[in-house]
């Protein structure tokens, strides 16, 4: 198989995937686990280490994610959409930070990674963003509008075009997205 097909196929997955997240169906990380595990290949055919971890990252967080969102993990306990105290993002941005310079620096050493940098940077912060979708933490869709601008950018420089137009795709997904669990998060408080 081509590169092309198993990248379009990864591309059909990864909207289903967030179309359903979307909506808060469950059924979206098995969309999830599939498309994961053929960006595991693509993103390392690409020369994009971190992305290639961050798909096995992407691999167990599928699993997480529907052991969460089915109540397996927490039982008696329905998860809900809520937001985060100031407090979780600042720790969060500090450490995507942090954790995206000492990867940089690794990979930029240690290996022929292409734009390790940036490489690191948007997969330490959708690594971040993943648990927060898990967690249904609302302001995971404004963390992925960011990463995901940055990563078009990203692919397009690795000639991931597919890839790239997934993630442009994606910029109006996360608009739906987070209008649809604003939505819910309101009803919930009424």
């Amino acid at each position: 198989m081509t590169l092309f097909f198993l990248e379009s196929i990864a591309v059909i997955s990864a909207i289903l995937y967030l179309i359903l997240a979307a909506k808060e169906d469950v059924n979206c990380w098995y969309a999830a686990l599939f498309s994961s595990m053929l960006y595991i290949y693509i993103m390392y055919q690409a020369g994009l280490i971190m992305e290639s971890f961050l798909q096995i990252f992407y691999v167990i967080m599928a699993i997480y994610g529907w052991l969460q969102w089915n109540n397996l993990i927490s039982k008696n306990l329905t998860l809900r959409i809520r937001k985060w105290k100031k407090i979780n993002h600042l720790y969060s941005l500090f450490s995507v930070i942090v954790l995206a310079v000492l990867s940089g620096i690794l990979l930029e050493k240690f290996s022929e990674a292409a734009l390790p940098f940036l490489d690191a940077f948007t997969t330490w912060g959708a690594i971040i963003s993943t648990y927060m979708v898990a967690k249904k933490i609302i302001e995971n869709w404004i963390y992925w509008f960011v990463i995901d601008s940055i990563s078009i950018y990203l692919f397009i420089s690795r000639e991931l075009y597919l890839t790239a137009f997934l993630f442009l795709i994606y910029l109006v997904i996360i608009i739906f997205g987070y209008k649809s669990w604003r939505k819910k998060l309101l009803e919930s408080h009424e």
